[in-house]
């Protein structure tokens, strides 16, 4: 029965048709590929769930080897934390016993440098006495000597004024009279123009018109002949084309003939045509099978292609972000790095100009290197209440913040009120020792002979006891003053850094 049935399918298949065997090897490869993607997702299923037990017996062991380590660490942690708890405490009461010993002793220079202090204060307001008065003096001789000089300036300023007044009236004369005869010379210049205007306005309009008759005469006989000429060309025409007229009906004629045959040709091609499209439709049939399976697998790959794209975007951004971190930080870390050069390098400078500073120090600015406030009780409450509220603006914070800074900077304008005192000091010199220079340069003058000198005043010639030469006298307020000598910081600098 089995070699018959074999028999018969041989048969069955050799009556198949191509279409029909094509149809049965399509079917046969679709099963193989559905057994075998059965199998694939049979086998990837059996792997995830594997998978998944182990990673949960993984965790599992995990939580219990951090649970035993925990417990070790903790011991070892409690030991070490009780050891450096003793050693604090030790440490702690050594420290407590220093500081106390410090606070005595502070204690005792405290109330010495009190004592230092109100013998200073007193010497600094005798002083501040006396500079008062000599400063009031010396003011009331500056007022004096301004107003001599503001009256002399005003003398001057009215004489000069008047003088720019009468030359100012006596140039606007002068120039009333030239816009006269300016304005007479241009009236008579403008009617000389317009009559030339006129008599050269009328030449061109009559030889405008000449030029126009002579223009007409010549176009009139020039469309004459243009005219005679049209004619003789529309003869010309007319017999030479009488030949082609002939030669046009019978290529009409051809043209009939051939347009027959052309839809003769029309109607098989619209048959062979009929036939194509049959076939063209067969091929559809069979195109769209392939097409749906195409466009499943294209569908397939575009969804991992955009996934795939996806994780590369957001792996390039993820690795941009931590590039441009990483610049942002080494940028700063320069720049921190550089700042913190300066401010250690300033910091040396200062460090080194204060010890040089101290040297030169007196034993009244050791002792009392800050002055006293000149404010009362009752202003000192007043600034106490307003530091003590909180800064509204970020100004105030900022000057809160540096309250701390306020005995360096009474120390910056103690050295500063120094300094300008001495250059002050320093351009009265030079003004005593120009003021010198010229007496002993007049001197020295009056002992030579020769016509130059002779030919000025002379200090030397003196009549009825006195000199024909100007002696201003030059008063020092410095010497109510004990002089002392001074060494400039600027030499200093320059000669030690």
């Amino acid at each position: 029965m089995a070699k018959k049935g074999k028999g018969k399918k041989k048969g069955g298949k050799k009556h198949m048709t191509e279409e029909e065997r094509v149809h049965f090897y399509e079917t046969q490869l679709l099963a193989e590929e559905e057994n075998r993607k059965k199998k694939e997702e049979l086998l990837t299923q059996f792997l995830k769930d594997k998978l998944a037990k182990e990673e949960k017996a993984n965790e599992f062991n995990k939580l219990k080897l951090q649970n035993q380590w925990r417990a070790i660490m903790r011991e070892a942690k409690a030991t070490e934390l009780t050891k450096d708890i003793e050693i604090l405490s030790q440490t702690f009461e050594r420290i407590v016993d220093r500081k106390d010993a410090i606070i005595k002793s502070l204690a005792q220079d405290l109330e010495e440098a009190e004592d230092q202090y109100q013998l200073a204060l007193r010497s600094h307001l005798q002083n501040i006495d006396t500079l008062v008065e000599h400063q009031s003096s010396r003011i009331n001789a500056l007022h004096r000597e301004y107003s001599d000089e503001l009256d002399q300036l005003k003398g001057e300023y009215s004489t000069e004024r008047g003088k720019m007044v009468q030359s100012h009236k006596f140039e606007c004369n002068d120039l009333q009279d030239i816009m006269f005869a300016m304005d007479q010379e241009f009236n008579e210049l403008k009617t000389e123009a317009l009559h030339d205007f006129q008599s050269q306005k009328d030449e061109i309009k009559n030889k405008n018109l000449e030029e126009k008759h002579a223009l007409r005469m010549q176009l009139e006989g020039a469309v004459e002949e243009l005219w005679r000429q049209f004619q003789e060309a529309l003869r010309q025409y007319n017999s030479t084309t009488e030949d082609r007229k002939k030669h046009f009906e019978e290529l009409k004629a051809k043209d009939m003939k051939s347009a027959q045959e052309i839809e003769m040709q029309m109607r098989k091609l619209q048959k062979i045509h009929d036939n194509i499209n049959q076939q063209k439709s067969k091929m559809a049939c069979n195109a769209r099978d392939c097409e749906e399976r195409n466009k499943m697998l294209k569908d397939e790959k575009e969804a991992i292609l955009v996934h795939f794209s996806q994780l590369k975007g957001q792996m390039n951004k993820f690795r941009e972000n931590q590039r441009a971190r990483l610049t942002a930080l080494t940028v700063l870390s320069t720049k921190t790095i550089g700042e913190l050069k300066k401010t250690y390098e300033k910091g040396e400078r200062i460090l080194k100009l204060s010890e040089m500073c101290r040297k030169l120090e007196t034993e009244e600015e050791k002792v009392l290197p800050f002055y006293a406030s000149t404010l009362t009780e009752q202003e000192e409450q007043e600034i106490d209440s307003v530091v003590k509220q909180e800064p509204e603006n970020q100004l105030a914070q900022v000057m809160h913040e540096f309250d701390h800074m306020n005995n360096f900077w009474k120390r910056f304008n103690k050295v500063m009120l120094d300094k300008l005192s001495l250059e002050q000091a320093r351009v009265q010199l030079s003004e005593e020792n120009q003021q010198l220079r010229t007496l002993l340069k007049q001197y020295l003058d009056g002992i030579s002979v020769s016509d130059e000198i002779l030919s000025h005043n002379n200090p030397l010639f003196i009549v009825n006891n006195r000199s024909n030469v100007p002696v201003r006298i030059h008063i020092d307020p410095r010497q109510k003053h004990q002089v002392k000598t001074v060494v400039e910081a600027a030499h200093i600098v320059h000669n030690t850094i």
